[in-house]
């Protein structure tokens, strides 16, 4: 598969080269420029802290405009996996699991350690990541450590995203697109202004996927999903400098279970099979749900040498996860989570306007965030009888355990409760220099980050169980009451420095050598408390070992230094323009996710010792004539333990301590690799526009799935192509994805200790029809 894929790459070039032989060179071309700032006669609000054109930053940036975004597709932030060198953001679960892995940093759950800002506004909760970016007219994609400036959890770097402006652009904007999987897509919008110095937006959409998984065991498709939401965006200036944007943001997403497949042998019990290794079937309902309102408010005032923004947003969050945790269609059992989330944030940054030698910013930022969670673990007949009862019959020789009461009533079923409260908040100031002496340019940055967490849980459960004495069949029923409530409090503190020098040949061609700290939150594992009250349940049996909560629940920040050497060049009259960057990252308590040894039913975070990454990537964008341009991304990264050591236990249940000392880092890709080429045919005819072909293919992997490196992903290759007839009044895409119809893993875990993958989305085809009014 991989062999085509370069085949049709090769040929398509290979034409495209043959043509340009016959035509000779054309003019420089006249494509839309990426790296191109927004402006609005001064009036967008956008930009507000890295500068305004990145290729002139110390910075590894990759910029996609407005028209890569409608030809590409790109309606969310993973769709930018693998065209964004090392950055890899794989599709799998649910709308929820937002993992976004960049340089072999990342974590499935938890803190992210990229940022995410739509319109300047931060998005706090990870979970949201993954949400419609309608309207999208530029997205920024800044990698390596963002903290000096954007704070915690932008280890990794940063995600802008702004949307059109309704003092850019008037008129209607409409979306209808169908494709595989019963797939279709709407979207609408108004871009209008009241007068020349107001403008409102409104936008609306509803996107559906029928699935393309089943799970045999219901035989319907699984990975079903209905999203729905809007956007009303206001712009107003004055001609005093003042500029105040305001974005009002809600979306409603329903979808339906998640398609894992089961990766193990063969379960077999009483002779019937109950699942095979690759089928997807478990027997209990499982989905997710989530509504998010938002909104975010930028007031700017610009004075002769400097200007003052205040960045103020809400954010509101709903969602609930229902889950058959075991994923078999065996009753083990089953979890729901339902959480809700206010959250307050306030950024203002002073900056100076750009002198001849010396600039400055200046800021504060500080939020609050307060979320209610409930996590009740169902507990039925297969999950009572292999997790609770087994252990106890195997350890007590004496008597005979059964669940319920003496009568048989309650022995299907028993109930974990988990409630939590999780107010947290904190605080930053920072500042960042800049010097230029001739064609050098120096900048150092330093922001102090405060946080406090705290974790308010309640663990509790009111069952029975009897046990029966062996020899002489006396029957004992022993109620079990737990109602353990506690309070957990972390702070973190941190300073996060930043240097960089730059020698610039002009304003697009420099190099740069940067060293930054990095720093990622720490937190309270909340998806380990159903172990917890197992284990506390079964040391009431008098089994087990009593659970030492704080070490469990509890995980420290990480911290990081990165040390980049980079670049930015331009060459033939812009016709070829590209960025590299190599670097290595030194990694001190590098927050990992594990599953818990044993059939244990949850997941948590946990803190390596000590890891590293070096790597490198370029990118480069080459457009030899005005009808042709070629894209291509490479990224590299070498992410291994230097110092992890941890305790599992052998077959006889005796625990060993193992080191993972020079193995690769999981879930983070070995190669990420994106070669696309668009190639626009005029056809001369005023009502039909252009042709525009397009073909390319998305590469990545190793991908290794465990610590001990004993599974993996191996390298796979997904080949797009597509056919557009483009007018500026309308587009009609028709399009193609994994045409080579490659078979690999996005995903891999572990319940109860059978293994689960999730198989990437198969061959789809689709059309999409675009109208400006």
């Amino acid at each position: 598969m991989h062999r085509k894929s370069l085949v049709i790459l090769l040929l398509l070039l290979a034409s495209a080269a043959a043509a340009r032989t016959a035509g000779g060179d054309g003019p420089a071309p006249d494509t839309e420029t990426a790296d191109t700032v927004i402006v609005v006669d001064k009036v967008q609000v956008t930009a507000i802290k890295q500068g305004l054109v990145l290729r002139s930053q110390p910075v590894a940036a990759s910029i996609v405009g407005g028209r890569a975004i409608e030809r590409g597709r790109i309606g969310a932030v993973k769709n930018l996996s693998q065209t964004v060198p090392n950055f890899h953001a794989p599709d799998y679960g649910s709308r929820m699991t937002s993992s976004i892995y960049v340089r072999g940093l990342g974590a499935r759950i938890d803190q992210p350690v990229i940022g995410l800002n739509i319109d300047n506004v931060p998005v706090l909760n990870k979970d949201n990541f993954d949400t419609e970016l309608a309207d999208a007219e530029r997205i920024e994609v800044l990698r390596g450590p963002q903290s000096t400036l954007y704070g915690r959890n932008t280890m990794g770097g940063v995600v802008n995203v702004y949307t059109l402006s309704p003092l850019t652009y008037e008129g209607v904007r409409l979306t209808a697109e169908y494709g595989s999987g019963d797939s279709y897509r709407f979207r609408a919008s108004s871009y209008y202004k009241l007068s020349p110095d107001l403008g409102m937006a409104v936008t609306g959409y509803f996107t559906h996927t029928g699935g393309f998984f089943d799970n045999d065991c219901t035989g319907e498709k699984c990975d079903w999903e209905r999203l729905g939401g809007g956007r009303w965006k206001t712009q107003w200036r004055n001609n005093r400098g003042v500029r105040i944007d305001n974005t009002f943001s809600f979306s409603a997403l329903d979808q339906g279970g998640y398609p894992y497949a089961y990766a193990g042998e063969d379960i077999v019990r009483d002779g019937k099979t109950v699942i095979r290794n690759g089928q997807i079937s478990y027997n209990d309902p499982s989905s997710y749900r989530r509504t998010t309102v938002s909104d975010g408010l930028t007031v700017r005032y610009d004075a002769a040498k400097y200007s003052v923004s205040s960045i103020t947003s809400y954010q509101y969050s709903d969602d609930e996860m229902t889950l058959d945790q075991d994923f078999t269609p065996e009753s083990w059992f089953t979890l729901r989570q339902a959480r809700r989330e206010h959250a307050l944030t306030e950024d203002i940054v002073f900056r100076s306007h750009d002198g001849r030698r010396y600039g400055w910013l200046l800021g504060a930022f500080g939020f609050y965030r307060h979320g209610v969670m409930e996590a009740p673990v169902h507990f039925k007949r297969t999950g009572i009888e292999e997790l609770i009862l087994k252990n106890a019959n195997e350890n007590d020789l004496t008597y005979r355990y059964a669940w319920g009461r003496a009568d048989g009533t309650g022995s299907d079923a028993l109930f974990l409760g988990s409630d939590f409260r999780m107010p947290s908040a904190g605080g930053a100031v920072y500042h960042e220099s800049n010097y230029t002496l001739g064609r050098w340019r120096f900048t150092a940055g330093l922001r102090f980050d405060f946080e406090h967490a705290r974790l308010n849980y309640r663990n509790h459960t009111s069952t029975c169980y009897t046990k029966t004495h062996i020899k002489d069949g006396t029957v004992y029923e022993r109620p079990v009451e737990i109602d353990n409530r506690r309070t957990l409090k972390q702070n973190f503190s941190e300073f996060l420095p930043k240097f960089s020098v730059m020698y610039a040949f002009d304003e697009v061609r420099n190099l740069y050598v940067t060293v930054a700290k990095g720093y990622k939150s720490g937190g309270f594992n909340t998806q380990i408390f159903s172990d917890v009250l197992q284990q506390a349940l079964m040391n009431k049996m008098g089994i087990g070992e009593v659970y030492d909560v704080r070490r469990g629940v509890t995980y420290k920040p990480e911290y990081s230094w990165n040390y980049e050497l980079g670049g930015h060049f331009s060459c033939m009259d812009g016709a070829v323009r590209g960025d590299f960057a190599v670097f290595y990252i030194d990694v001190r308590d590098q927050q990992l996710t594990v599953f818990p040894p044993g059939k244990t039913t949850g997941r948590m975070m946990t803190n390596a010792g000590r890891t590293r990454s070096v790597g490198a990537e370029a990118a480069l964008q080459f457009a030899p004539w005005r009808s042709l341009e070629i894209n291509t991304t490479y990224g590299y990264t070498d992410a291994r333990f230097v110092k992890y050591e941890t305790t599992v236990k052998d077959d006889a249940g005796n625990p060993v301590r193992i080191s993972y000392k020079d193995n690769r880092i999981p879930y983070a890709p070995q190669h990420t690799l994106s070669v696309h080429a668009a190639w626009t045919l005029p056809t001369g005819v005023k009502w039909l526009g252009d042709v525009v072909l397009q073909a390319g293919i998305r590469c990545a992997g190793r991908i290794w799935w465990n610590e001990e490196n004993t599974l993996s992903q191996p390298f796979y290759a997904l080949a797009d192509a597509s056919v557009r007839f483009e007018h500026k009044h309308y587009s009609l895409d028709i399009w193609g994805r994994n045409l080579g119809g490659a078979r690999y893993d996005v995903f891999y875990f572990k319940s109860i200790g059978n293994e689960f993958v999730q198989r990437g989305r198969p061959r789809t085809f689709g059309i999409t029809l675009n109208i400006n009014i």
